[in-house]
């Protein structure tokens, strides 16, 4: 057998295989580069706008990265496409494994929506002392599938984003002002003027409560052991707790000092003895 080649016949066929298949790398790599150069400017452009808007950092580096990365994969789809390669089923790869990706992890895609959900509208900013998703604390770090919340004795709370977007939000921190709502009970032998007027003496003492909206102090309910006063003082929000603290022990000061009862419950017990 004859295994010679003969390279009169095979040059031609090279140079013709350089002719039509050349072009087309050299096209499909023109390709891959403007594309990526184009990408990189759209990025670019997007990020800028974004910045200037004042959006989110965090959402501006995401949505940035997943611009960026879905055109260069239309990119690199083109310039082989250009080369000749079938990139039909390629495609269809792709998309039976994205949506098989997408089943397996609908728990993290959810947590991860709720995120962008949460860095687009706001419902609360790191600092806020919210309640949401079954707990409560001060939020550190707000991230793409979860949110970090601090609780007042210091712990962490990793909570996932669907959890908190998925139920009510209550944000303690988002007003400037708060309504302190304490309620008093004292007895029923006391004067209602008399205990009115020294709760207003606690009031006006304290000087980091707002004169308006003013305070009110109102009778709330004739409980079964005692009368009980609602007290319902404006305060800066930063103010709150210390405020509220402060007021219920003065005003035990002040009702000790002036004789005013503060009633307990109490049950009496009867007791009949029965011949044997």
């Amino acid at each position: 057998m004859d295994f010679s080649i003969d390279f009169e016949q095979l040059i031609p066929q090279i140079q013709e295989w350089l002719a039509f298949y050349g072009l087309r790398i050299i096209a499909a790599i023109a390709i891959f580069v403007i594309g990526r150069w184009v990408a990189k400017g759209l990025r670019g452009s997007l990020k800028r706008v974004m910045i200037k808007n004042k959006v989110d950092n965090t959402l501006v580096s995401f949505v940035c990265s997943i611009i960026y990365t879905v055109l260069i994969i239309f990119v690199v789809i083109a310039a082989l496409n250009q080369i000749g390669i079938q990139t039909t089923s390629l495609v269809a790869i792709m998309g039976a494994a994205g949506l098989a990706v997408g089943l397996a992890l609908q728990g993290s895609l959810s947590n991860f929506a709720s995120g962008v959900l949460m860095i687009i509208f706001h419902p609360f900013k790191a600092g806020d002392y919210i309640e949401g998703g079954g707990v409560s604390g001060t939020v550190e770090e707000v991230q793409i599938f979860t949110t970090y919340l601090t609780t007042p004795d210091n712990k962490e709370i990793i909570v996932p984003n669907s959890k908190i977007m998925g139920d009510n939000i209550i944000n303690y921190s988002a007003r400037d002002t708060r309504r302190i709502e304490l309620t008093v009970g004292v007895g029923y032998a006391d004067d209602l003027n008399r205990v009115r007027t020294v709760i207003q003496q606690v009031l006006d003492a304290e000087t980091r409560i707002l004169s308006d909206p003013a305070p009110m102090i109102v009778v709330k309910e004739l409980a079964d052991s005692s009368v009980n006063f609602s007290i319902r003082p404006w305060v800066k929000t930063a103010d709150y707790w210390g405020v509220y603290f402060g007021m219920v022990e003065n005003i035990k000061k002040s009702f000790d000092r002036e004789g005013i009862s503060i009633p307990f419950p109490q049950r009496d017990v009867h007791l009949h003895q029965e011949s044997a």
